[in-house]
């Protein structure tokens, strides 16, 4: 029990790290690419976030950027291996084309996860341990504190730019 606790948290750390830096590399934080991203952002700006982290928490829900991506990779991978994987990269190019996404990091975000999470079922942590440590991911940026993530966020942006 608490060796699946320890996987589940490694690959919560894992998915972060994937999902934000695949984000922030493309440029998420920089403007509200996606319809509604920009009010999302100016949202949590009036509450005491950063207007970069907000953008990039609104490209997050407005559109299957890398988070997304990376939970249907591991999605895929426990259906069905690699090629499962690979199945939803298509899924996430196919939605980021569907809601007028330029970017590419969903499509990215999920080949790079895809990778990582079929590498990792070698070492003892499983796809579905993967599938529980994204949605722990998400929720650090999503559904904790909008104002303390964006800030967050906005530190990572400005260190990249």
């Amino acid at each position: 029990m608490l060796n699946g606790i320890t996987n589940i948290i490694a690959a919560a750390v894992v998915a972060w790290l994937i999902f934000v830096t695949t984000d922030v590399i493309f440029g998420l934080p920089k403007k509200g690419g996606v319809s509604g991203a920009e009010a999302i952002g100016r949202s949590v700006e009036e509450e005491g976030g950063n207007l970069n982290g907000g953008y990039m928490i609104g490209n997050i829900v407005c559109s299957p950027d890398a988070s997304a991506g990376t939970l249907l990779a591991a999605c895929g991978v426990y259906v069905y291996g690699i090629y499962g994987g690979l199945a939803a990269v298509v899924l996430v190019f196919i939605g980021n084309r569907i809601c007028h996404d330029k970017g590419y990091a969903g499509t990215t975000g999920a080949i790079i996860a895809s990778f990582v999470i079929w590498g990792f079922s070698f070492y003892g942590i499983s796809p579905e341990e993967f599938i529980a440590g994204m949605v722990l991911a998400i929720v650090t940026i999503q559904g904790l504190s909008h104002k303390y993530s964006s800030r967050l966020l906005g530190k990572l942006w400005r260190f990249k730019s």
